[in-house]
């Protein structure tokens, strides 16, 4: 499986499908200094989605935006201006997810199962990398990222692993994180981390390949 490319991240960030969240701005604005009463219609839909692609779950994502609004309300002072204000507060809403991860790896320890080597380690090389793809990717693979339906059962996919697998992708594959700071998030060693890759890519495949690529191969036959 190889790493999400940037434009693929902006595109799954962009096609979850979700409800319009309401937060209670007289709660959440009644303050006194700068006015952020525009930040949930300007930067709310957007961080909900990239906290969907991250936590796979509606609910949690929906508590981190509103945790991150009011987190920056608190620590406005410390806006720079060095920085957008979307990407101040995307960088709030990351260590909330990074705390979110922490405290699932906590609650589901790995069990030496989730930690055992796959059957067949022959289908990626040393960076991750399939050794030889599907025969038929349903497509140009150079575009796939284009095709919403290809999006839908990615993400899918994704939300089929278990968290502590789901999110070390996430990490590595979507956010590029390095092996020191993942294996920090999720309490585990770089060995047990290259395992848990290696599954999750695995299981990924497979996935893709039963909802996507041989799909695409019957339909070609």
């Amino acid at each position: 499986m190889r790493s999400v490319p940037g434009p693929l991240k902006s595109w799954l960030e962009g096609v979850i499908v979700f409800t319009p969240r309401t937060w209670d701005k007289n709660v959440m604005f009644k303050t006194g200094g700068i006015d952020p009463s525009e930040w949930v219609e300007r930067y709310g839909d957007y961080l909900f989605r990239y906290a969907m692609l991250r936590l796979r779950d509606r609910a949690a994502a929906d508590d981190l935006v509103q945790e991150t609004f009011l987190a920056a309300l608190k620590d406005r002072g410390s806006f720079s201006g060095g920085s957008s204000e979307a990407t101040w507060l995307v960088g709030i809403l990351k260590h909330k997810i990074a705390d979110h991860y922490r405290h699932q790896a906590r609650e589901a320890p790995l069990e030496d199962g989730d930690l055992r080597e796959h059957s067949d380690p022959s289908s990626f090389d040393g960076s991750g990398h399939w050794v030889s793809g599907p025969a038929d990717w349903g497509g140009n693979p150079a575009d796939l990222y284009r095709e919403k339906k290809f999006l839908e059962e990615f993400t899918k996919c994704l939300s089929g692993l278990s968290p502590n697998h789901a999110n070390a992708f996430t990490l590595r594959e979507i956010d590029g994180e390095d092996t020191g700071t993942i294996c920090k998030v999720l309490n585990v060693s770089e060995t047990n981390l290259w395992v848990i890759l290696h599954r999750a890519r695995m299981q990924l495949r497979q996935c893709l390949e039963t909802h996507w690529f041989n799909r695409n191969m019957g339909k070609g036959s």
